[in-house]
């Protein structure tokens, strides 16, 4: 159909959703392309598509040396000769990924695996890359021959930007991946979350098939649409569609008996299915539906997560680190070394469940129990500090239970002198165990409309609704995931869910509720804003019965 079409195979092509308009891409603005990318705009004309992804991988700031059509052309010979390529073994940073064919033809599907083969010639430091065989497949259909599609291919891998991740090339970026993934997952699709923790003894096995739903299992008009804003955009967009698929699994299947013994093997054959439910253009429109979802936030947590694998031992895929890592949460809170007086083995991994994952690679240990060290704040204080994360637990004299994870270390009280001021992390939340079971989330974070910039001079205890609805990251500051001194930023940085002093502890703001500790440990009571539809975290007013913090094992 047009020079483009050496490698397709247009009998399996929906040809009828292809126009032959004769348009042209002008624009530079980056604003301006976005939109265009996100509406479609060269999706239904291959000739353009070809063309604006050759000048937007041109774009890509890459390498002083990084091979071109010409490498191609002096190693195939060299690299493959006159053999098979069908015959020829794919390097191990695959790891035997699916190589999907896209509707190419036999000229096309022999060119991947020789593509792949000359990158792993030309790329020595690639360790891990299940990306790779998706990204040559969908990029031959507009290339005019293998040399071409080798050279954009190899400038999204040379890209030297910082601040532009494209593709994930080691073990270590790939799992840490995974654990951002599933850290937004329990954050933005806490119903999809609880299914998963329900039918899958593993859920970040689950979760590192993410990857998998985008580059392997969706149809290649998916794909591709996904791939016009990811070349504008980056990244984020791989994780926006991602959670977009969880949502739609979720949404199709909810109430509905699983198709097989794996929700593994659901999700993929749901992604691969996924014409029967939803467009792409849905899928989009869900994907960037998504609030407060930025770049900033997704290189906190990758950054965050890679920290902790490397502080595990894990960087590189080895079948001994690969055990030791994929230690679910009924491994990580064992039967025979947890005991608690309020929550039972399996509640503490439900709250295990909810926790950021690269905590969740730890176990409980308990700091603090007013059975064994008595009702005294300041023991309390001295007992949790110094220990970052931690887990507070409360069992009520009317038998209800409730609790907080708390992001920072309790001696970043003292901070604010002799005022009460708030810190914390937006990953803090608080939940409620008896009679229900229900988690809530920071107020800012799944309500953003409730917030609206303030000062932190301005944090002192007030009502934890005007509080905490006050109190909130400006726009261009960073996101409130983790704390700002981990990464030597300013303090103003920092967000508030936290306050502490000799005289009370208030934790607050989950989807407007608060809690308030009074300082003999023995008396507590909750504020509940009425904008949220959802119960109160327990009585307004409560006599706790016992109260536990728990740290974080490694």
């Amino acid at each position: 159909m047009d020079e483009y079409s050496r490698f397709v195979d247009w009998d399996k092509m929906d040809v009828s959703a292809q126009s032959q308009d004769t348009k042209e891409l002008t624009c530079t603005d980056f604003h301006e392309l976005k939109q265009l990318a996100r509406q479609g705009y060269w999706a239904k004309n291959h000739s353009l598509r070809a063309k604006v992804y050759h000048k937007l991988i041109s774009n890509i700031p890459c390498r002083t040396v990084t091979p071109d059509a010409n490498v191609y052309r002096d190693i195939v010979v060299k690299i493959i000769g006159k053999r098979n390529s069908s015959s020829l073994p794919l390097p191990e940073f695959v790891d035997n990924s699916l190589i999907p064919t896209y509707c190419l033809n036999a000229e096309g599907v022999g060119a991947i695996r020789k593509i792949i083969l000359c990158i792993a010639n030309q790329f020595p430091d690639i360790s891990f890359c299940p990306a790779l065989p998706s990204v040559i497949a969908l990029l031959l259909h507009y290339s005019k021959d293998e040399a071409e599609c080798f050279e954009q291919v190899c400038r999204i891998l040379a890209c030297n930007d910082p601040s532009k991740r494209l593709i994930d090339q080691t073990f270590l970026a790939f799992e840490s991946s995974c654990m951002t993934f599933g850290d937004l997952v329990n954050k933005y699709c806490q119903a999809a979350h609880k299914l998963m923790v329900a039918v899958s003894e593993d859920v970040l096995e689950v979760y590192s098939d993410w990857q998998r739903w985008l580059f392997g299992e969706l149809p290649m008009a998916y794909i591709a649409r996904v791939f016009d804003v990811f070349l504008v955009e980056g990244y984020k967009v791989l994780y926006r569609v991602a959670l977009a698929l969880l949502k739609f699994f979720h949404k199709v299947r909810a109430g509905q008996p699983m198709e097989s013994d794996s929700v593994q093997q659901d999700i993929r054959a749901f992604v691969r299915d996924i014409a029967k439910s939803v467009t792409p253009e849905r899928l989009l429109e869900k994907a960037f539906a998504i609030r407060l979802f930025s770049r900033k936030e997704i290189q906190l947590l990758q950054m965050a997560n890679e920290k902790a694998l490397q502080q595990k031992g894990i960087t590189v895929k080895q079948k001994s680190c690969l055990l030791m890592f994929q230690q679910n949460v009924h491994l990580a809170v064992h039967a025979e070394n947890f005991k608690s007086e309020i929550v039972s083995v399996k509640e503490m991994r439900d709250i295990w469940s909810w926790i950021p994952e690269r905590f969740a690679l730890c176990q409980p240990l308990l700091l603090f129990t007013t059975l064994e060290h008595g009702c005294s704040l300041s023991r309390f204080y001295s007992h949790s500090e110094g220990h970052e994360p931690t887990l507070l637990l409360i069992k009520t004299t009317a038998k209800e239970v409730c609790g907080a994870y708390l992001s920072t270390d309790w001696s970043e009280r003292r901070r604010g002198g002799n005022k009460l001021s708030f810190f914390g992390t937006g990953e803090c939340f608080v939940f409620r165990l008896q009679p229900e079971v229900e988690r809530y989330e920071w107020v800012i974070i799944k309500h953003p409309e409730l917030a609206s910039t303030g000062s932190e001079t301005e944090n002192h205890a007030q009502p934890a609704c005007s509080t905490l609805s006050s109190s909130s990251i400006p726009s261009d500051r960073l996101s409130p995931f983790l704390a700002a001194r981990h990464f030597n930023l300013p303090s103003k940085t920092a967000s508030m869910f936290m306050a502490g002093s000799s005289e009370c502890i208030i934790i607050g703001g989950g989807d407007g509720q608060a809690l308030y500790l009074d300082a003999d440990l023995n008396h507590g009571r909750t504020s509940h804003c009425n904008t949220f539809n959802n119960q109160p975290l327990c009585s307004e007013s409560f006599q706790i019965s016992i109260l536990e913090v728990w740290g974080f094992r490694d």
